[in-house]
């Protein structure tokens, strides 16, 4: 028995121990969470009251949860004890949304400005070839940039273009800013014996002579992301053609060179 209750003793001596120390974690803690509460307008009130900086306030309002009354009367009262416009202002926009920022335009599926062809499920680049324009064909008005746009007279070096597709097949052009699908202009080739050639304007179809849009093909660009269009070509017959960019032909001491987008249609 002796042994028992001195067993007895000592557990209730710890379990009181336990209770003195645990005490003020308990209150700590129900503390803690007393302050958790939302910054209200009497919070607010009393801060003013004791004569606290705008500062202080301002800082306490950004760093809390609130739940502040900014009705047009509630707004007025406050005015009235002495908040400043700069507190005010501060507890209308507390927990307020913000602004959504616009989405960004949707990035297109190629990040390289140039002509794709869909192989499968993903999109091929094209490359491009060399453009030379005959001297003879071109004109002074083109090296000076006049007014009336020229025809010109041009070769590409080679029978056949590197890509190849089958029709139908879809294109895709990214172009730069600023510039419009309608400024490109697809245009058939003509195989000579070690080249093939093609006449066409500078600068778009404006004011064209006689013959100059013999080799231009019509064709429609859906838009499906920003500067981003594709192109859906039917049966178009076998042949060789190209993607013309605007501004692809430059002046050279040799006369003039440029780039195009060439392919090649299979039967």
């Amino acid at each position: 028995m002796f042994t028992l209750r001195r067993v007895i003793l000592v557990f209730a001596s710890l379990l009181v121990l336990l209770l003195f120390v645990f005490q003020p974690v308990t209150i700590a803690r129900g503390g803690q969470g007393a302050g958790t509460a939302p910054l209200n307008n009497d919070d607010v009130m009393k801060m003013v009251q004791a004569k606290l900086a705008d500062a202080i306030i301002l800082a306490k309002v950004k760093s809390s949860t609130c739940k502040f009354d900014t009705s047009t009367d509630a707004l007025i009262r406050l005015k009235g004890a002495g908040v400043s416009d700069a507190v005010l202002e501060a507890m209308a926009g507390c927990g307020a949304t913000p602004p959504s920022v616009p989405a960004p335009p949707a990035a297109g599926p190629v990040g390289e400005i140039g002509v794709y062809h869909k192989v499968g499920d993903e999109w091929k680049q094209v490359d491009p070839e060399v453009v030379n324009v005959k001297s003879g064909g071109v004109g002074k008005s083109f090296l000076t940039g006049g007014l009336v746009k020229p025809d010109i007279n041009a070769h590409i070096n080679g029978t056949h273009s590197r890509n190849q597709v089958r029709t139908p097949v879809e294109f895709l052009i990214y172009m730069a800013e600023g510039v419009a699908v309608t400024e490109y202009q697809l245009i058939h080739l003509h195989e000579q014996k070690d080249a093939r050639e093609f006449r066409t304007v500078t600068g778009g179809v404006m004011h064209v002579s006689s013959g100059a849009t013999r080799d231009l093909m019509q064709f429609e660009g859906k838009k499906i992301a920003n500067r981003t269009y594709v192109i859906e070509l039917g049966n178009m017959g076998a042949g060789e053609y190209g993607f013309l960019p605007p501004g692809a032909v430059l002046s050279s001491s040799g006369g003039s060179v440029g780039k195009m987008y060439t392919f090649r249609v299979l039967e």
